[in-house]
């Protein structure tokens, strides 16, 4: 009988598997469980590279690249242009120059990327109350003292009383003392230019608290005699200067209204100074005894 070609082939490559020493010898490890993507994608596969960056850990590969780790969105801005105009003051978190601007311009008022809104709240309407009462008091003071209106002493009688407290320069000193009164509670009231108009009413109430003190022995506070009424007025007339008037006034849109700095500290120096000088150099007397 004769052998097909066939079977002993097939019956040779067997017996060379089979022995030790030849071809290729099957192993566990040849098929790992577990294949991680290579460094660059193969031709034809999609989404087999490993990031390279931070962006494309975050966001996916540039090329398409499908990740196997969890992403979290990006908490991202959105411009100064999209947003509307707010009535509020901003503090911003950009350089120094740029706050410079913020605060010398009020049409800058805007909520900007990394700005932060802080509300004013009643501060506007506490500071309309505080003008009202100052400037309205000084106001009907100065008419008393300028018409006698409300049976004031008028200029005559004011003169009198300046005379009699040893005041140099009387006549003229009692004009000024009227009129800074009137203009600087009118001007209040209105809340016009007004760091200028508190220090004047500022300067008007040291001259009257002096006056008033040099009137009794020693140091006098309490009312009648004391000097509690003029305090209160001088002390709101600075506060008035330093808070500025609010947005609820004529300088409503100016930078002192809502953010006083050096140019209303310097108004509070000019009338502090202004009735410190009055006292000494067309009185001199000594309050403080």
């Amino acid at each position: 009988m004769r052998k097909d070609p066939s079977e002993s082939s097939d019956q040779g490559a067997a017996d060379q598997s089979a022995s030790p020493g030849y071809g290729k010898v099957s192993s566990p490890y040849d098929l790992p469980t577990e294949r991680f993507p290579s460094a660059t994608p193969t031709s034809g596969s999609r989404g087999q590279g490993l990031p390279h960056t931070d962006d494309e850990l975050d966001y996916g590969d540039a090329r398409g690249a499908g990740l196997p780790t969890e992403q979290i969105p990006a908490y991202r801005q959105s411009g100064a242009s999209d947003m509307p105009d707010q009535p509020t003051q901003v503090i911003g978190a950009g350089s120094g120059a740029s706050l410079g601007a913020t605060a010398g311009d009020p049409s800058t008022d805007r909520i900007g990327e990394g700005d932060v809104k802080i509300g004013r709240g009643t501060l506007d309407l506490g500071l309309l109350a505080l003008r009202l009462a100052v400037g309205g008091t000084a106001l009907v003071h100065g008419l008393q003292k300028l018409t006698g209106m409300w049976n004031g002493p008028g200029l005559d009688g004011f003169e009198e009383v300046l005379v009699n407290s040893g005041f140099q320069q009387a006549k003229l000193l009692a004009i000024l003392g009227a009129i800074g009164e009137v203009a600087g509670g009118a001007l209040l009231i209105l809340g016009l230019v007004t760091p200028l108009a508190a220090a004047s009413v500022l300067a008007v109430m040291i001259n009257a608290w002096a006056f008033r003190q040099i009137a009794e022995p020693g140091l006098e506070y309490f009312a009648p005699a004391g000097t509690e009424y003029e305090t209160l007025l001088g002390v709101c007339a600075g506060v008035i200067i330093l808070t500025g008037p609010g947005r609820i006034s004529l300088d409503g849109r100016r930078g002192w209204a809502t953010r006083p700095f050096i140019g209303s500290f310097a108004a509070l120096i000019l009338g502090i100074g202004a009735g410190v000088c009055v006292w000494i150099f067309l009185n001199g007397a000594n309050p403080l005894i």
